[in-house]
């Protein structure tokens, strides 16, 4: 047989081999580092048998596929620890997921943070053992009757799910069995080390409300310590920064639970978030946008026209007035829709960009809200772009051009992704055809490199997804850009063209900012509620030293005032090292400090959290140079605090 290798080069072999046997031909060296392998595109195990011409592809734990199975391994390894320290536990799933894996388990007494510590040194015994993971298959009937003897009954109802004719995959490894369809490493030793448990969370079983609430643990584990430690520091530094956390501490926002979900913006916070859309306003009128505003809430047939109402109604809120249905929205699409349809369009007409701050609404579950993460209320910083086909690739490069300003601003970095026809969408062929072509010329155009995301798209067009990486390296799905075909087809808009005879616009669905909410919740993160100045609700303290000083104070808070600088006077009868102290702890760009010296001078002492003590200055200096770096909104670097470590 010949098995094709990626490099494209290949090997004979004249009897059958398992994967791992074909890694020690090719080297010894990679087949100690091997994890799993890639047979003609499938993942399989390493003791899979090789008995026909195949590509082979073995990835270790530096490739995601590798390091996927060694947590997938990891997550059995914790399993069989919980079920030797409580036999009683009953096992749900145990995935391996993006940063790590967890195993969702039932038990009448809880497990707390206190018990980890535990779990853990029960897993370095099994990884120590050495226990080879052993695959073996059985008919649905038979695997209901292990697992039922194993009083597994989360087990028995995933089994119970799958067609009766379905074989079906287990896992052993010395006296644990688990139901998976793998793949998996060789033995638990080569798990190794390097693993950590995080934390323990509530999750619904199968995620529904309805079902039982289960325990999640979920820890992470990768090939070296290093990376390990890196993960770890990460993690730290993600709860020093949680925006939940800086945003009660800094008077952003709340929630309640009159209405979870449903953030309530403060003082400050409206602050942060009005200073973000006016400059949303001005980059969209010098882009060409004109800004609409279109009601919260709609009468059904309107979403059935648009389509939401087959594929998104479990989501939305509806309500019945005068003995109608209607629904608030959950998109502003179909809005704005209505408002193009609201009196002719000419082909000179177009481009016509619209935009819109648009609330919308949509019904999460309970267990998936996060602060401003993840909400049930958000305005949508939307707009909607109609045009004729020769203006596609032109538009599409506009706003990836737009989207690109809103990010270099912030220094956000990201990568790009191109969605295409999901399993779900409405439309002919040529249409999709059209649109992924007309997305992907786009980015070509633009030599943006992208990967492309298959049956993502929304379910009336393909898009182009924005993610963007934070100051600690995560990555969040922020713009977008979708090209739809359909809603101009449903709701039969028209356009008259050059030719006299009027023709159906092609409309644009894009967002900068996504969720304003969630921008704000990353920005709090991204700058560890260190804003720049120009984002600061408060932008600068004043710190009389007594209340000898407190009119030359009030007079230095209204000079700032008088400039639109955001200006905060501190009048209690505290030590100045103690209200230095506090205003570094609010995160407040610049404090002045005025006492004798500066009454005479007519001078300030000046404070940053930049640069730390800057010394004496001219009042009118410094409101100069303050309100330069505002409208220039320069961000200067979050990571210069030595004075206020100090």
């Amino acid at each position: 047989m010949k098995v094709t290798l990626k490099d494209g080069s290949f090997k004979e072999y004249a009897q059958p081999m398992a994967v791992i046997d074909i890694a020690k031909d090719i080297s010894e060296g990679l087949a100690r580092m091997a994890c799993v392998a890639e047979i003609d595109g499938e993942v399989k195990d390493l003791r899979t048998i090789v008995d026909k011409d195949c590509t082979l592809n073995i990835f270790t734990a530096k490739d995601p596929e590798g390091l996927a199975a060694l947590r997938h391994t990891a997550s059995h390894v914790m399993a069989q620890a919980i079920k030797r320290i409580w036999p009683e536990t009953k096992l749900a799933i145990g995935p391996s997921i993006a940063d790590g894996f967890y195993y969702d388990i039932d038990r009448d007494e809880p497990v707390t943070s206190d018990d980890l510590a535990k779990i853990e040194a029960e897993m370095k015994k099994i990884i120590k053992e050495a226990l080879p993971l052993e695959r073996f298959e059985l008919p649905r009937a038979e695997a209901i009757a292990l697992m039922k003897e194993k009083n597994e009954p989360y087990k028995v109802e995933l089994i119970e799910d799958l067609p009766e004719d379905s074989i079906i995959s287990f896992y052993k490894q010395g006296e644990f069995t688990d139901l998976c369809a793998g793949p998996h490493l060789m033995n638990t030793k080569e798990v190794g080390k390097a693993f950590k448990l995080m934390n323990i969370a509530g999750a619904y079983w199968r995620g529904s409300e309805k079902n039982k609430m289960l325990t999640r643990i979920y820890a992470t584990a990768f090939a070296k310590k290093e990376d390990l430690d890196a993960y770890v520091t990460m993690m730290e530094e993600a709860k020093k920064r949680d925006h939940r956390k800086l945003g009660k501490e800094l008077g952003l926002f709340m929630m309640n639970d009159a209405g979870p979900g449903f953030p309530f913006f403060l003082p400050k916070g409206m602050i942060l978030k009005n200073t973000l859309l006016d400059y949303w306003r001005e980059i969209h009128k010098k882009a060409g946008y004109v800004e609409i505003s279109t009601p919260i809430i709609l009468n059904r047939s309107l979403w059935e026209t648009s389509g939401h109402w087959d594929h998104y109604k479990n989501n939305m809120y509806t309500t019945v007035i005068d003995g109608e249905d209607y629904a608030i929205k959950p998109m502003n699409c179909p809005g704005g829709v209505l408002v193009y349809a609201s009196e002719p369009r000419s082909y000179r007409d177009l481009p016509l960009r619209m935009g819109e701050l648009g609330i919308v609404h949509r019904h999460e579950k309970s267990g998936q809200l996060h602060g401003l993460m993840r909400v049930r209320c958000f305005t949508q910083d939307d707009a909607h772009i109609f045009m004729t086909p020769e203006q596609i690739r032109d538009e599409i490069k506009n706003v990836a051009g737009l989207i690109n300003q809103v990010y270099s601003l912030f220094g956000f970095k990201y990568h790009v992704e191109l969605s295409t026809r999901p399993e779900d969408s409405m439309g002919s062929d040529e249409d999709w055809e059209l649109a992924t072509n007309s997305l992907q010329g786009a980015l070509d155009d633009l030599g943006l490199d992208y990967v492309i995301n298959e049956g993502d798209g929304a379910f009336y067009g393909p898009k182009i997804d924005f993610h963007l990486v934070d100051a600690i390296g995560r990555t969040w799905q922020c713009g977008t850009i979708q090209l739809d075909f359909q809603l101009p087809q449903r709701f039969e808009l028209e356009y008259i063209g050059a030719d006299g005879e009027k023709h159906r616009p092609i409309m644009i669905h894009r967002v900068c900012f996504g969720s304003i909410e969630r921008f704000i919740g990353i920005l709090i993160e991204h700058f560890a509620g260190a804003f720049p100045t120009w984002l600061a609700p408060v932008q600068v303290k004043v710190l009389p030293i007594s209340e000898k000083y407190e009119e030359y104070a009030k007079s230095v808070k209204a000079a700032l005032d008088a400039a639109d600088i955001r200006a905060e006077i501190d009048l209690r009868s505290e030590k100045i090292g103690y209200k230095i102290r506090e205003a570094q702890g609010q995160k407040i760009p610049y404090m002045l400090v005025v006492g004798q010296k500066e009454q005479a001078d007519g001078t300030v002492s000046v404070r940053s959290r930049f640069k730390g003590d800057e010394g004496a200055e001219d009042l009118n200096v410094f409101i100069a140079n303050i309100k330069a770096e505002i409208a220039g909104r320069v961000n200067r670097p979050v990571e210069v605090k030595k004075e206020e470590e100090k």
